[in-house]
């Protein structure tokens, strides 16, 4: 096979594919992001230094299991990036990171402890099909013992994929379902099947596997860090954007 960094892509057939699959916004979006962290990096004094670089660098190959710096460029190259390509990458991520944490780092608290039950989480089994009849033969059925909850899921759901999982759809946030929903699943002990509920996909099963407490662990410490920042971002791009259009005027 031709080693395809040797083939030469010009920027503007990238820029054209882009555009063909609808994603060129969602790019240019990010540089504009991109700009506005190291603007307002700069203007709070926030750095990177070559020893975080490193640091995250050694991680990374770590992670990939890249033991020699051959393995590392030979990564690389099939990647189509530079050494200093990924270097720059790594910065603009620590970048970004540090400034999340100045802005935002004090607030994760308040809003996790403000919206302490929106972060209850529950391990979900639940089974769609698209006639109520059918949800309330499948609920008898289910109580009665003559199928199981995850047989069935199997067999009927109308989801292939959640058909292969039996049912199964994870741990969930409440504030990912529904708020009608929501409220019936927390109110309902575990383990008890709940009669079907109608949405638009069409009528819900639903077992309950077991409730998580909301707990502030590192994961969501830095997911509700990652939010608040998102949204900081959009605000910041769409102040950025509003004075370009004034300027126009």
């Amino acid at each position: 096979m031709n080693n395809l960094s040797n083939i030469i892509v010009e920027p503007e057939e990238i820029i054209n594919f882009l555009k063909s699959k609808m994603d060129f916004k969602e790019v240019y979006q990010n540089v504009l992001f991109q700009r506005i962290i190291f603007h307002v990096a700069q203007e709070r004094g926030i750095t990177v230094t070559a020893e975080e670089i490193e640091a995250q660098a050694n991680n990374m190959r770590r992670n990939k299991r890249l033991e020699k710096a051959a393995d590392t460029m030979a990564w690389l190259a099939d990647q189509l990036i530079t050494p200093e390509d990924w270097e720059a990458g790594i910065h603009a991520s620590l970048l970004s990171q540090k400034l999340a944490e100045f802005l935002f780092a004090q607030e994760v608290k308040k809003v996790f402890f403000q919206n302490r039950l929106e972060f209850e989480e529950v391990v979900l089994y639940q089974i769609i099909v698209s006639y109520e009849k059918f949800a309330q033969e499948l609920f008898y059925q289910i109580e009665e013992g003559e199928i199981s909850f995850y047989h069935a899921a199997h067999l009927y759901d109308i989801d292939e994929h959640r058909r292969y999982k039996c049912g199964y759809e994870g741990k969930i946030y409440r504030f990912a379902l529904q708020p009608d929903i929501a409220a019936v699943v927390f109110s309902t002990p575990a383990k008890q099947l709940i009669p079907p509920l109608k949405t638009d996909q069409g009528y819900h099963l639903f077992l309950v596997d077991e409730f998580l407490p909301a707990e502030l662990t590192s994961e969501r410490y830095q997911e509700i860090l990652n939010n608040m920042f998102q949204r900081w971002l959009a605000s910041e791009l769409d102040s950025l954007l509003n004075l370009s259009l004034q300027d126009k005027v």
